[in-house]
C-alpha cells in the first residue's frame, strides 16, 4: 500500500476539515497517481470530495466505524485490517489524519507534496523525517505555484 499527502513545514495536512492548501499541480499529479487504483479514505474525507462523491475512474474504500453510513459508489470498510485486506498491493491511502495513522503501518511508500510554508493546521501526518523507518527515496526540485512553493519528495520504507 501506499500514502500520497500534501503537507506544511510541520506536516500540518488540514484545518477543519478542508486541504491546507490547492495547487493545480499536485491535483494534477494526485489524479495521475491514483487513477486506475483503489483509494482508501475516511468518511469526512469522501463527504469533502466534490458533491461529496467517490473519486472517478478508481475503487474508492471508505474506512468508516459508522454501520449506517454507507454511499453510494464506495465500498466500506470498518477496520484498518479490513481496509489493509481488502485493498491491492498498489492501492492509495489518501486520508484523513486518522486513517493515515492507522494504514500507515501497511504502507511501503508516500507520496509527500511538501509546502515550503506553515499553516494554521489541526490535522497532522506523522513526521517522515524523524522516523527511523522512513527514508527519502527521490525528491524533485522546488517548483512555484501562485506565489506557494513546494516539492514532491517519495518516501519510502527502510
Amino acid at each position: 500500500m501506499q500514502a500520497i499527502v500534501a503537507v506544511d513545514q510541520h506536516w500540518g495536512i488540514g484545518r477543519e476539515g478542508d486541504l491546507l492548501f490547492h495547487l493545480k499541480a499536485d491535483l494534477q499529479r494526485f489524479r495521475s497517481l491514483t487513477v486506475g487504483h483503489t483509494v482508501i479514505m475516511g468518511r469526512k474525507t469522501l463527504l469533502s470530495l466534490p458533491g461529496s462523491r467517490p473519486l472517478p475512474k478508481r475503487r474508492n474504500l471508505v474506512l468508516s466505524r459508522d454501520t449506517s453510513f454507507a454511499p453510494e459508489g464506495v465500498e466500506m470498510v470498518r477496520s484498518a485490517e479490513e481496509a489493509a485486506q481488502a485493498a491491492a498491493s498498489d492501492a492509495f491511502c489518501i486520508g484523513g489524519g486518522s486513517v493515515y495513522a492507522q494504514l500507515l503501518p501497511w504502507c511501503d511508500r508516500v507520496y509527500v507534496t511538501k509546502v515550503l510554508a506553515d499553516a494554521p493546521a489541526d490535522t497532522f501526518f506523522p513526521d517522515l523525517d524523524a522516523a527511523p523507518d522512513w527514508t527519502i527515496a527521490q525528491q524533485s526540485d522546488v517548483m512555484e505555484e501562485n506565489g506557494i512553493r513546494f516539492r514532491y519528495i517519495d518516501y519510502v520504507r527502510v
